[in-house]
C-alpha cells in the first residue's frame, strides 16, 4: 500500500554533509549573480550556470508562479522593569484570524506567539513605546491561554485607534532570520530577506528561491512570453521544524494557509490542458500548486473544509491522470464563481515525498535544503531515480558540495525541470 510504504521511509536516507563555513551568513551584493544548478529533464549532469541564465532556460510558452508573500517584523522585543527581556515571536493571527483583517485592526488583536524567556513573564502586562509616523504610541502584550505545540495566545493593545496592527509590527519588531545563521538580524535583512515582488504581509520566513529575481530578470523573463503568476502562502516557522522520528510517518506536517486568485487558477487549467509547463518559484509555491488537485476534488465531493490533509496524497492507489487534473481545477474555479469570491483562501498540510505523483508543476526553482528536512523530501520525489534505481538528488547535491555551492537561505539557486 502506497501510504504505508510514504509513511516508513527513513529520515536518515536524506542526510547529507554539510559544513558550515558552505552556509552564507549574508547574501550576494548583486541577488541574479548567485550560481544555479541547472538539470534539464533527461539530463544526467547538471550545468553550472548564474541566475541570470534563467530567462534563457525558461521554455517561452510557460507559466512561472511565485509566492508574492512578504516577510513581517514578526521577533518584538519587551523590555522588564528588571531588566529582563522577552521575545514574543509572532507566528499567526487568531482575531480577526484573517491575515488581511488582522494587519488593517487598529486598537487591539490576537496572536498565537512563541515567548523567548517565558519563565520570566509572569501575569502582568508588557509595554513597549514605539514612534510610529511622529505620533508616541504604547504597545501593550498580555498573555492568555497556552496553545498547542508550545506557543501562547498573546493579545496586542495599543492607545491610538488610527494605527494599524500593520504600522504596530513595522515600529515593533524586527526581521526574524533562520536561526542556521547564527547572528542577530541586521538592517540589511530588511530588504535582502524580501523577494522584489513580495507583496502580501504574513510570513514569518521568506520563500528563499525568489530571493534570486531582480527586476530586470523578471523583464528578461516576460520579454520572452513566459507569463508570471501569485499565490500566497504565508511562510511559518514549522518550515524549520526539523524531523524527530526516524521515519516520516511520524512527523505532523505544518498546516499553511494560502491564497490563490481565479485568474492563476485559470491560467494553471489552461497550461495544463495545452500540456506548457508550469514552473513554481520555491517550495512555498510547489506545496501551494501541488495541493490545488486535492482541494479541487474535495470540493467537487461536496468537502468544503477547504484543506488538504498532510497524507492526503497517497490514500489513493491510482494517480490523477491530466484530464482529471485539469476536471479538478475547473471545479475550484466553479465553487469560487459559485461563492462570488475573486480568490480562495485554503490550508495545506500535504508532504511531499517519493510516492508522490507529480500533478501541476513541471519546474522547480529552488534553493539547497537542510539535510534530513522535509524540503529535500520534496526535491528527492521530483528529482525520482536514477537508471541504476539510485536518488538523484544525492547526485545533484554531491556536485554542488564538490563544486562550491552556497547552500540554504542566502545560498546558491537551482532550476529543475521534469
Amino acid at each position: 500500500m502506497l501510504l504505508h510504504t510514504v509513511k516508513n521511509i527513513s529520515i536518515s536516507d536524506f542526510n547529507y554533509p554539510l559544513p558550515d563555513e558552505r552556509i552564507p551568513r549574508h547574501p550576494l551584493s548583486e541577488r541574479a549573480s548567485c550560481r544555479l544548478l541547472y538539470l534539464p529533464a533527461g539530463a544526467s549532469t547538471p550545468k553550472d550556470l548564474r541566475f541570470s541564465d534563467l530567462p534563457e532556460l525558461i521554455p517561452t510558452d510557460s507559466v512561472l508562479v511565485c509566492n508574492d508573500t512578504r516577510v513581517i517584523n514578526a521577533r518584538i522585543r519587551f523590555r522588564k522593569e528588571s531588566g529582563a527581556e522577552i521575545e514574543v515571536f509572532l507566528l499567526e493571527p487568531l482575531d480577526p484570524r484573517d491575515y488581511v483583517l488582522s494587519f488593517q485592526a487598529r486598537g487591539e488583536c490576537r496572536w498565537s506567539c512563541m515567548v523567548g524567556n517565558l519563565k520570566r513573564w509572569k501575569d502582568y502586562p508588557l509595554r513597549k513605546e514605539l514612534s510610529i509616523g511622529g505620533r508616541q504610541v504604547i504597545l501593550t502584550a498580555r498573555r492568555l491561554s497556552p496553545l498547542e505545540g508550545n506557543a501562547h495566545e498573546i493579545e496586542f493593545s495599543w492607545d491610538d485607534p488610527e494605527v494599524t496592527f500593520a504600522s504596530v509590527v513595522e515600529a515593533a519588531g524586527f526581521i526574524p532570520i533562520p536561526p542556521y545563521l547564527k547572528r542577530e538580524s541586521e538592517e540589511s535583512d530588511s530588504d535582502d530577506y524580501q523577494t522584489v515582488y513580495a507583496r502580501v504581509q504574513g510570513s514569518v520566513a521568506a520563500p528563499t528561491a525568489g530571493l534570486h529575481f531582480t527586476p530586470e530578470v523578471l523583464e528578461s523573463i516576460a520579454e520572452r512570453g513566459v507569463k508570471r503568476y501569485s499565490v500566497t502562502l504565508h511562510v511559518g516557522a514549522g518550515t524549520f521544524q526539523p524531523v524527530k522520528s526516524a521515519e516520516i510517518g511520524g512527523h505532523p506536517m505544518h498546516t499553511e494557509v494560502f491564497s490563490v486568485s481565479r485568474p492563476t487558477v485559470a491560467a494553471l487549467r489552461d497550461a495544463l490542458a495545452e500540456n506548457r509547463q508550469i514552473t513554481a518559484v520555491g517550495t512555498t509555491t510547489v506545496r501551494t500548486l501541488e495541493s490545488l488537485p486535492y482541494l479541487g476534488r474535495g470540493i467537487a465531493e461536496g468537502r468544503r473544509d477547504l484543506h488538504v490533509d498532510q497524507w492526503d496524497p497517497y490514500r489513493n492507489e491510482t494517480p490523477f491522470s491530466r484530464e482529471e487534473t485539469v476536471s479538478a481545477l475547473n471545479s475550484i474555479l466553479d465553487y469560487m464563481d459559485s461563492e462570488q469570491t475573486p480568490e480562495l483562501t485554503a490550508s495545506t498540510s500535504i508532504m511531499i515525498a517519493p510516492g508522490f505523483t507529480w500533478q501541476i508543476v513541471k519546474g522547480i526553482i529552488t534553493n539547497f535544503h537542510q539535510p534530513e528536512s522535509t524540503l529535500l523530501l520534496l526535491v528527492s520525489s521530483f528529482l525520482g531515480l536514477n537508471a541504476d534505481g539510485t536518488p538523484r538528488w544525492k547526485d545533484v547535491y554531491d556536485h554542488a558540495l564538490r563544486s562550491d555551492y552556497r547552500f540554504l537561505s542566502y545560498g546558491d539557486a537551482c532550476y529543475f525541470s521534469r
